[in-house]
């Protein structure tokens, strides 16, 4: 490996994504170009790079950077072009030349031993100077653990979590085990820590690095797969694989991680030896415990004249309930907890009416569901004011931490959640830590959808318990019965093909056989077939197309994947032209108009709401919130999005990897949405993915039309895989056990 000493220049290129840079540096008389991932560099700064000479086709001879070491820049000049630089806050060129004029070269080693100095020189008020210190502090520390960690390949991002999380203490600690990032900070997979540990010379048989593996093993499939806990062998087997270790010691590691309780194991039913981490364990725990406790509170009590009230309810509103609906509002008004489970077109929504025309002049009621646009249409639906469940309970920002629990409950008679389908363990504990003994609990949702992203199947392990009263609605609601999404999303919930019709419908078929033709196809149906067929101006086409038609991918990746449909679909719809602003944010162009989905939870980020009482501000944007740009500035890096519920949010630079393009989204991220249109491709994958509960949760997302895209087989295949992914979870267990301990 060859070094290269220079000066830096300037910065030619920067991701701030993954860190990778292109600088300009001075080595003697010459200009050379170095690249690599590599810390935010100043120019006058001294880097030694470690690396190679590369050839590049378009640009030459380039100096290839794995590692970099910096040094003070030395001479009055450099050190003046540094400390002006834009580094330290507080330090501009002006202030830079005063500070090398009073103390010369020694201007740095004054920063560092006796910063007190700077009030010596006129211009500089002690608040200032202390502005200075502080800065410059800060910035040299964080520099050092940078350097640090981005030696061993973490990425700038990280990197700088895992400072701000450690502090000045970040280098100690993390060379005395690196395997604590795994368990202390998010994002600081197994692997990253694994290749700082091992390069540091830990011992492969390290019991750091076994608990570690296995901390991370179970939450990963946790968030990845949904499952709250792993049968033994399962963990044991996954663990020795990813340790390139013996069963043995991996069963040795678990032991003792059993005893000082970092895992907790048990038994059920089903298998004998269980494991799970502690706040899985917890959560289903305490959600049996207090479902249990809200169904005890409120014994089951017949309401008098109930009967005459529904009467009376479809008289007013003409409509006709069947036995099975009058069942459930009955029940929702005399039980202390009911759900209500059925699919598309069952009348879900006009019990809910019905229940809260019954409960409201008598009670407080509130509603809820887990996401921004579940909610929105939880309030258009009914009339009432519905809230994301994040935002009724009050998220605590980065604490990490809701405000609304036993010490601060809702305070309502009467709470109403809707797409239980998405909702996790963590969520639903939350909730229920919220709600007063006494306070009627109506979980609201369709038991066929797929599960939620999140750790968990609540809604399924409920109904499974058969512990809490619950309805199941199965016919169709009169005025739906001439809709064929409804009609063919029931068809293919039993498991039969679906009708594919021509002419006067709302379910279209069209057959492509190769998956770029499909992908070709449905940007025509966007761009002319869709927006004529549905009326919409000529003149606002591609903004009516944009937030009326979602196109539904089942996976990623492939021609017909969300990636690449993201792309064609943002150049039909959104095509680059004179005026657009836009900006490049890693592999990504992001242009005003723009439809946009949050990927992750950010509890963090501000953001203002314009009501009729004026503006509201809050923090929180969370994983699926769908927004479009309203405004890009490309000098600063930042942009604007407006999502669904009216929530302005302004996105600085690092807040940007949690966007993604929204024209195309999976399955799996459109849950708890409703859309107009759905345009989906049915073109194959993967059978895990093309599966009968993926497909039916696709359909049931439309309101107006749906239009397939691709081969008839490939859908035979979807309605015949009834495959549902078993998830590990212990809630339907606890539920029982918990009402037969009270019963």
């Amino acid at each position: 490996m060859e070094t290269l000493t220079a000066v830096v220049q300037d910065t030619t290129f920067r991701n701030e994504e993954n860190g990778y840079t292109v600088i300009r540096v001075t080595v003697g008389r010459t200009v050379q170009t170095v690249v690599g991932i590599m810390p935010e560099l100043s120019p006058g700064e001294n880097v030694t790079f470690e690396g190679g000479w590369t050839e590049h086709p378009s640009y030459g001879k380039q100096f290839s950077a794995q590692k970099c070491a910096i040094t003070p820049p030395t001479g009055k000049s450099a050190i003046e072009k540094y400390l002006g630089s834009g580094l330290i806050r507080g330090i501009g060129p002006a202030t830079a030349k005063l500070i090398v004029k009073a103390f010369g070269e020694k201007a740095l080693d004054i920063l560092d031993e006796h910063p007190e100095k700077l009030c010596d020189i006129s211009g500089i008020g002690k608040k200032r100077a202390e502005m200075i210190i502080e800065s410059y502090t800060l910035q040299m520390g964080m520099r050092r653990v940078m350097v640090f960690l981005q030696n061993y390949g973490m990425s700038p991002n990280l990197a700088m979590k895992v400072a701000k999380y450690y502090g000045e203490n970040t280098i100690e600690l993390v060379r005395e085990n690196p395997y604590r990032m795994v368990m202390d900070i998010e994002g600081v997979g197994f692997l990253t820590a694994d290749r700082i540990a091992l390069s540091m010379g830990m011992d492969p048989q390290s019991e750091f690095r076994i608990r570690a593996a296995l901390f991370y093993l179970l939450n990963e499939a946790a968030n990845g797969a949904g499952h709250t806990y792993l049968p033994r062998e399962l963990l044991v087997s996954r663990a020795a694989a990813t340790l390139h270790a013996e069963a043995e010691v991996v069963e040795q590691q678990i032991s003792q991680a059993l005893l000082q309780k970092m895992i907790i194991g048990f038994s059920l039913p089903d298998c004998d030896n269980a494991l799970c981490l502690p706040a899985f364990y917890m959560a289903e725990s305490e959600i049996a415990l207090r479902l249990t406790r809200l169904m005890n509170a409120r014994p089951y009590k017949r309401v008098s004249g109930l009967a005459k009230s529904i009467a009376a309810y479809e008289k007013q509103e003409q409509v006709r309930f069947s036995a099975t609906q009058k069942k459930a509002i009955s029940s929702a008004v005399e039980e202390g907890v009911l759900v209500i489970t059925g699919g598309p077109g069952t009348g879900k929504t006009t019990i809910i009416r019905c229940i809260l025309s019954l409960l409201k002049e008598d009670n407080d009621i509130l509603l809820c569901a887990p996401t921004g646009r579940a909610a929105k249409r939880m309030s258009e639906a009914t009339g009432e004011e519905a809230k994301t469940i994040h935002r009724l309970l009050e998220y605590g920002g980065d604490s990490g931490v809701f405000a609304r629990s036993e010490d601060y409950p809702l305070e309502c008679d009467c709470l109403i959640v809707d797409e239980m389908s998405m909702v996790d363990v963590t969520l639903m504990r939350g909730l229920m830590r919220a709600v007063l003994p006494g306070t009627r609990v109506i979980l609201v949702g369709d038991a066929d959808q797929l599960p939620s992203v999140g750790a968990g199947n609540v809604l399924k392990d409920v109904l499974q318990s058969d512990v809490v009263p619950s309805i199941r609605l199965t016919d169709i609601f009169r005025q739906d019965e001439s809709s064929m999404i409804v009609l063919n999303a029931h068809k293919i919930n039993h498991g039969e093909m679906p009708i594919f019709k021509t002419r006067d419908t709302d379910f279209f078929f069209e057959r492509k056989t190769l998956q770029s033709e499909a992908a070709q196809a449905i940007c025509q149906l966007l761009q002319k077939r869709l927006p004529k067929y549905l009326g919409f101006p000529k003149d606002q086409w591609r903004a009516e197309a944009t937030r009326c038609i979602q196109v539904l991918s089942p996976a990623k990746k492939g021609d017909c994947g969300s990636l690449m449909l993201n792309q064609l679909l943002q150049n039909t719809l959104n095509p680059e032209r004179d005026g657009l602003d836009s900006l490049v944010h890693g592999e990504t162009e992001f242009r005003v108009g723009d439809k946009v989905i949050q990927t992750k939870n950010d509890y963090q980020i501000e953001f203002t709401r314009h009501t009729s009482f004026g503006e509201e501000t809050g923090t929180g944007v969370f994983n699926g919130d769908v927004g479009y740009i309203q405004r890009v500035d490309p000098a600063e890096h930042v942009m604007t999005v407006c999502f669904d519920d009216d929530r302005f949010v302004v996105y600085q630079k690092q807040q940007l990897d949690a966007l993604d393009l929204a024209y195309c989204l999976t399955v799996h991220k459109s849950q708890g949405s409703e859309f107009p249109v759905v345009v989906m491709p049915v073109v194959g994958g993967p059978p895990m993915l093309m599966a009968r509960n993926l497909l039916y949760t696709a359909l049931t997302r439309a309101r107006r039309l749906v239009v397939l895209v691709g081969r008839e087989e490939v859908v035979r295949q979807m309605v015949e895989n009834d495959h549902v992914a078993k998830r590990y979870t212990t809630l339907a267990q606890r539920l029982i056990a918990a009402s037969e301990l009270t019963g």
